[in-house]
């Protein structure tokens, strides 16, 4: 069966989607999608987007930023993920990170074979933030020039009896013998209130794909996250230069919409500050006052000086040079 051409995206003609199909697993059949924005002047570089957990590419603005620099700028929507979620499958599970490298080396080759973009940029958030530094780690591609992270998942958050190895050998256990069994937590509407338009916030995306209260966790989905935090602690070799991007503070009182926009909420900034330079030998790790998990969801003003912050660390360490 020929693979189906681009269509017109939900986001509007200016966005090109591609839907790449994947193996089956125990659920039935898999897919991936990969969405596509021109820049009007390209520069011959591209940027490939990885979003977070209980996400999806919706960031027109971030999109166009890099756009407006001459970057195309593609943006993948994970196996049961957004526009990839099937009927028939559970949101969001994979027993593995490594899983997700299938649909990552799919859209790598569309972005440097098939469009022969010979500098590339991986951005990835949250979740995201984690798969994708392993497999730059693993793939070493000579096409990677640039990665970078938003409020990547370095660690467990939480109390730190979640971090002890008693923890980690249950999660490994249980994530064997009872990898469907979901784990008990309340999640707080706050953040996604403090994002959605209809909500107070400044941002439009479809609540189907990224609910309000977040998603399920099950036990092996957080093995296959605990195995990947355990593989960036003993230290990765990301061979091109890395940005971290944070909130300056996290808070885990009682929430409102007030620290869900000015704090990260859902990740502990010190522990990813802690790991950063567990991805490879050049890293920079900046912490961004008054921003919150998204960091390109913060408040104008915030997210402003993110971009400033991105702007100068690509010239000085990225854009040195024409594109090759």
């Amino acid at each position: 069966m020929p693979p189906v051409p681009p269509q017109d995206d939900v986001l509007g003609p200016d966005y090109r989607v591609e839907t790449i199909s994947l193996p089956p697993d125990d659920e039935g059949p898999v897919v991936a999608t990969l969405v596509t924005l021109e820049p009007a002047v390209p520069n011959g570089r591209a940027v490939l987007h990885v979003h977070g957990f209980a996400d999806y590419f919706f960031h027109t603005e971030y999109a166009r930023w890099w756009a407006d620099r001459g970057y195309t700028f593609y943006a993948l929507d994970l196996r049961k993920y957004g526009r990839s979620l099937r009927e028939h499958q559970t949101p969001h599970y994979v027993s593995d990170l490594h899983e997700y490298y299938a649909e990552i080396d799919l859209a790598w080759w569309r972005i440097t074979e098939r469009d022969r973009h010979r500098e590339v940029i991986v951005s990835a958030h949250s979740t995201g933030g984690l798969t994708a530094p392993l497999w730059a780690h693993e793939r070493r591609h000579p096409e990677l020039v640039a990665l970078v992270l938003n409020s990547p998942w370095f660690d467990m958050q939480g109390a730190a009896w979640l971090r002890s190895p008693a923890t980690r050998l249950a999660i490994e256990r249980l994530g064997t013998t009872r990898p469907m069994r979901e784990i008990p937590r309340k999640v707080s509407e706050v953040y996604g209130r403090s994002l959605h338009v209809e909500h107070g916030g400044e941002w439009d995306y479809d609540l189907a794909w990224k609910p309000l209260e977040s998603r399920p966790v099950y036990v092996g989905w957080l093995r296959a996250v605990r195995r990947g935090h355990a593989q960036l602690h003993a230290g990765l070799d990301v061979p091109c230069p890395a940005l971290v991007l944070s909130s300056a503070r996290s808070f885990f009182g009682e929430q409102t919409e007030e620290t869900a926009a000015t704090h990260d909420i859902v990740l502990d900034v010190e522990q990813i500050r802690r790991w950063a330079s567990s991805v490879g030998r050049h890293v920079t790790s900046i912490a961004i006052e008054g921003a919150m998990h998204d960091v390109v969801l913060s408040r104008p003003d915030v997210r402003a000086k993110a971009y400033t912050t991105l702007d100068r660390w690509l010239g000085a360490w990225v854009e040195t040079g024409q594109p090759r």
